[in-house]
């Protein structure tokens, strides 16, 4: 068979239905070979392993494990799903306390028994501060991890087609930036619709007003949307892209979304956040946006929200204050973005 690499890859929460999903996407879509399977819950994870392996695939060296050095020993990529889900009645930000802290561990697990890792991907909520949270105490460089935040964008192409009654493909564009929770930014200025920009369309008798603000916030709340109908979190969609993503980082097909991506300029400091950027071999890069006044705006709240978000963690002591993050991650001392 003919794997896009052999290196070692990881998912840690395998035994969750993200987790057990993206294993099962990482082999059909032949990223690697050697997959190892990470939960602390075993008889799950056994069940994950033993349904993968009954698939048949070929050439498929599968293990699974329930220690975190033997997992993350020889990692060249790791996925984590591996927080507290998402239930009805929550908000990303409700998971903050509890999953910053798995995140704080995962980070030094990282550190200390796969330091030569080339690039680490964070999905679980709220993805913006776990990654964040990831990087610091791992020690990687700001190039080397990414969190999912795809997911909104991929939400807004899927109302524009709905509501236009046209295939998916022909909404090209679709972006959301800054946090993946309440304050996303939603872009219209990027879009367009069977070619036409989109900005041309909202206002006019095709997509008034109103109706353009009800479908930003179907995009928003398109996480609970999920929860209300299947009774849990999404998982299928996370699942391919967040997997999407590590293949780009080893070198395979271009990542078509924006990621979460560390962010420290003369705008926007010391923060993780969904900005348009390419993911390569070389690590994730961030190329430059411009909306219009209000979209600008809408981003800038945006960050203020993650902002605030991430000094709760660091009150919390999870994180230290800013100017000691140096002592623990020199790496986020330079600019980026």
């Amino acid at each position: 068979m003919n794997y896009l690499t052999t290196d070692k890859l990881v998912i840690v929460g395998a035994a969750g239905m993200i987790g057990s999903n993206m294993a099962q996407t990482a082999i059909m879509m032949k990223l690697t070979p050697n997959i190892c399977l990470y939960d602390p819950y075993g008889p799950a994870l056994e069940g994950v392993a033993e349904e993968l392996l009954h698939c048949g695939f070929e050439g498929l060296n599968l293990t699974y494990t329930t220690d975190i050095k033997e997992a993350l020993t020889g990692a060249k990529y790791i996925v984590n799903s591996g927080g507290a889900a998402r239930k009805a009645g929550m908000t990303r930000e409700d998971l903050l306390k509890g999953n910053a802290a798995i995140a704080e561990q995962f980070g030094k697990d990282v550190r200390a028994y796969c330091p030569d890792v080339k690039h680490v991907t964070v999905i679980f909520n709220p993805a913006d501060i776990t990654g964040l949270v990831t990087l610091l105490y791992s020690g990687l460089k700001p190039s080397q991890v990414t969190t999912l935040a795809a997911l909104d964008s991929t939400r807004l192409r899927s109302e524009l087609a709905k509501k236009f009654d046209i295939p998916a493909d022909k909404v090209a564009n679709a972006r959301t930036y800054g946090g993946h929770g309440e304050q996303m930014a939603v872009f219209a200025s990027t879009s367009t619709v069977d070619g036409k920009p989109l900005t041309e369309i909202i206002g006019t008798a095709q997509l008034p007003d109103g109706e353009w603000e009800e479908i930003k916030g179907r995009v928003i709340q398109g996480g609970k949307h999920i929860i209300e109908l299947r009774g849990r979190s999404s998982f299928q969609s996370p699942s391919l892209l967040s997997i999407e993503m590590i293949g780009a980082a080893m070198g395979g097909a271009p990542f078509r979304w924006p990621a979460g991506v560390y962010v420290n300029n003369d705008r926007f400091g010391h923060i993780m956040m969904a900005m348009e950027t390419t993911i390569s071999k070389d690590g994730v890069s961030i190329k430059p946006i411009k909306g219009t006044p209000q979209e600008e705006k809408e981003l800038e709240q945006s960050y203020k929200h993650l902002c605030t978000l991430r000094d709760e963690v660091i009150a919390m002591g999870v994180m230290p204050p800013i100017s000691e993050w140096s002592k623990l991650n020199p790496n986020l001392d330079q600019t980026v973005g």
